[in-house]
């Protein structure tokens, strides 16, 4: 009986996986030129609720596919190879499928479990603008009643346009850092698209407005970001990034295919009598496939890692600090070099052709563009250090703290 469901159990999950260049396709109809017209992808976010990959990371008797975290990347790389918004703006639905995976069980955790599992996209923000340093927050509850109102402006909202809730980083009363979980819809919120990034124009990622908005006692939790799981997930958090990234350079290479096989030209003094057969043309196509190939390499491996950091943590295992500590390693350094070969492809790409290659009817700038912005996110060099001191130190202080690393 019990083999019987866990073949059922893995049928479904290859059901969902095999659909998924479909529902990628789909979603990436057009994408390039929404990009023009800044249109924000809620049909294609429409299309990923149907593919019931949002539980993608629960456990089969939690009612989700019992995905592993290589599936997960899998599926955001396959997305960001036709649209990297939809994939980015999933970032925070995924990381709290991940913390609630592996954090204990509460009622607050039960009412966000039950809320997945009944489709419920999650997106939220942390970040306040104004601030003396990143991540320092303004936003505090007040006091009302038996409950809390809660009244400021986060940024950086990525993914909350098309979500059912909102997970928002705040201050207690007492001046500890806490998360709120609230409907997108509850009175006073409002999500604005005044995001003015270069790239990934279209992820919803400006303004959230709380306007004296109500908050329940039991919306509020605290944050543990230096628990194993929290720190496990600053690792996700990361990768899911790189691998953005993975999928845009995927889609980089398919743009020169198609590029040339329809588009191009042999430049004047090419002896070849088409694009396609000139060799210069031909090794820059090369190149871009061999940097592609070595980008989901690294990605796979850093996602295994990752793997058996979330089982250590899920089964107690007595070296699960040590598979947390092997997982923030692995993606830092992951992050660092696939940034130099992601961002080499998007301005290799241009060597496919001549001006006509920057026309924006093909919008090919996007990618470089949305690599740069992803790859902004956290100081690149900054990281580097930290491996560095590690290496020679053995220092873990930022490697543990489970907020950039």
């Amino acid at each position: 009986m019990q083999a019987s469901q866990d073949a059922a159990a893995r049928a479904k999950l290859q059901a969902a996986l095999a659909a998924l260049p479909a529902v990628a396709r789909a979603i990436g109809e057009d994408a390039a030129q929404r990009e023009v017209r800044r249109e924000l992808p809620f049909d294609g976010f429409a299309l990923f609720r149907e593919s019931g990959l949002a539980v993608l990371r629960f456990p089969v008797e939690w009612g989700g596919l019992g995905g592993s975290l290589e599936d997960l990347f899998n599926v955001i790389a396959t997305l960001g190879a036709h649209e990297s918004n939809v994939a980015h703006a999933l970032r925070i639905h995924y990381d709290l499928t991940e913390q609630l995976l592996l954090s204990p069980r509460s009622v607050f955790n039960d009412t966000q479990i039950e809320r997945v599992q009944k489709g419920a996209i999650f997106g939220g923000a942390s970040t306040e603008l104004g601030t003396s340093r990143p991540g320092e927050i303004g936003t505090k509850l007040v006091r009302d009643g038996q409950h809390f109102r809660v009244t400021g402006k986060k940024y950086y909202s990525t993914g909350t346009a098309f979500s059912d809730y909102a997970r928002i980083n705040v201050q207690d009363q007492s001046d500890e850092k806490v998360s709120i979980v609230i409907p997108v819809s509850r009175e006073g919120v409002q999500v604005l698209d005044d995001w003015d990034g270069m790239g990934q124009r279209m992820t919803a990622s400006g303004s959230l407005v709380l306007d004296n908005v109500q908050v329940f006692s039991h919306e509020i939790a605290t944050r543990g970001y230096t628990s194993l799981a929290g720190r496990h997930g600053s690792a996700v958090r990361q990768l899911h990034l790189v691998t953005v990234a993975a999928g845009i350079v995927r889609n980089i290479v398919e743009d020169a295919r198609r590029y040339v096989t329809q588009y191009g030209r042999p430049v004047l003094h090419s002896p070849a009598p088409s694009a396609r057969a000139d060799g210069f043309v031909q090794q820059v196509v090369g190149d871009l496939a061999a940097h592609s190939l070595s980008i989901d390499a690294l990605v796979a491996q850093n996602a295994r890692t990752l793997d058996r950091s979330a089982n250590a943590i899920y089964s107690g295992a007595v070296n699960a600090e040590e598979r947390v500590l092997e997982g923030a390693l692995a993606t830092a350094k992951t992050q660092l070099v696939v940034s130099k070969l992601a961002l080499y492809a998007g301005e290799r790409l241009f060597e496919i052709g001549g001006a006509s290659a920057t026309s924006r009817a093909h919008n090919f700038d996007r990618h470089w563009r949305n690599l740069r912005t992803i790859f902004s996110h956290n100081p690149l060099l900054h990281k580097a250090r930290v491996i560095g001191d590690y290496e020679l130190n053995g220092i873990t202080t930022h490697l543990t703290e489970g907020r950039v690393f």
